[in-house]
């Protein structure tokens, strides 16, 4: 049994099988993308459907291989787990309140990310660089939160959509933050009744476009380096230990000549 399951895992880790799956993920992304096209469910509706069940066979039967191979180790890998939940909301029947889980099976397509390298590596840098990103957030609320005060204080008397309360207030600084007509759209309106309002908005700007945000990028770019410097450590340790037996095995073999030459 112990010897099944080791071939088992060894066959369905294997390359080969991990390519295989990642093109049945993008051909069902396909053919999700294919169901919301009227004509051709109209034209060939049965026949994307049974390719779409055929699909989630297969990814149901992958995971009930890992399952059968791995054992408990199975659960232990966050990337299994992802998988397990993403294949299993696929199979729960959408009927009644649970119609709305026919949309969420699109997300099979976020399986391509368990199964290749490099995506694992770009989301396991972004999922390390969470908690610099908390902090990051938390001083972005207290700016937010104080150019919706001053924001409101200022301008909500001459512009209450924009600016009439402290939510609307923050929506409209966030539209200026991404750079989304915030000149001509709000500023300059704006500073026709307040000529002296770019001396709140410009500083606001600077601080969270400029600062902020290239801050938030660089903690990204920083922990995607560190992962991919210890993945690289890693192979390196690993090709090291592999010279390094082999060097063992050709002393241990030299070893074992030279008496036999002595002999001679």
């Amino acid at each position: 049994m112990l010897a099944l399951r080791a071939r088992l895992a060894e066959w369905i880790e294997s390359p080969r099988i991990r390519f295989t799956i990642i093109g049945i993920i993008i051909f069902n992304a396909i053919l999700l993308g294919m169901e919301t096209s009227p004509a051709l469910m109209s034209t060939a509706g049965p026949l994307i459907v049974a390719l779409d069940r055929a699909c989630l066979t297969i990814f149901v039967i992958e995971i009930a291989i890992k399952m059968f191979a791995f054992g408990p180790r199975f659960f232990r890998s966050g990337w299994n787990v992802f998988d397990f939940l993403i294949v299993g909301i696929a199979l729960v029947p959408a009927a009644q309140g649970l119609s709305v889980l026919r949309a969420l099976r699109i997300l099979r397509v976020l399986r391509v990310i368990s199964v290749a390298p490099r995506l694992r590596r770009v989301v396991e840098g972004f999922i390390t660089a969470l908690p610099g990103m908390g902090s990051v957030f938390l001083l972005m609320a207290i700016i937010f939160y104080i150019g919706a005060v001053m924001a409101t204080k200022l301008f909500a008397t001459s512009f209450p959509d924009w600016f009439g309360d402290l939510g609307r207030s923050a929506y409209s600084l966030f539209q200026i933050m991404t750079l989304e007509s915030w000149s001509m759209g709000i500023v300059r309106p704006v500073m026709e009744v307040y000529p002296y309002a770019w001396i709140f908005f410009v500083p606001f700007i600077m601080v969270t476009t400029f600062a902020v945000v290239n801050l938030l990028v660089g903690l990204i770019v920083n922990s995607m380096q560190d992962a991919h410097a210890e993945e690289t450590n890693a192979a390196t340790d690993a090709y090291r230990d592999e010279v390094l037996a082999r060097l063992t095995a050709i002393e241990t073999q030299l070893a074992k000549s030279e008496p036999a030459a002595d002999k001679k």
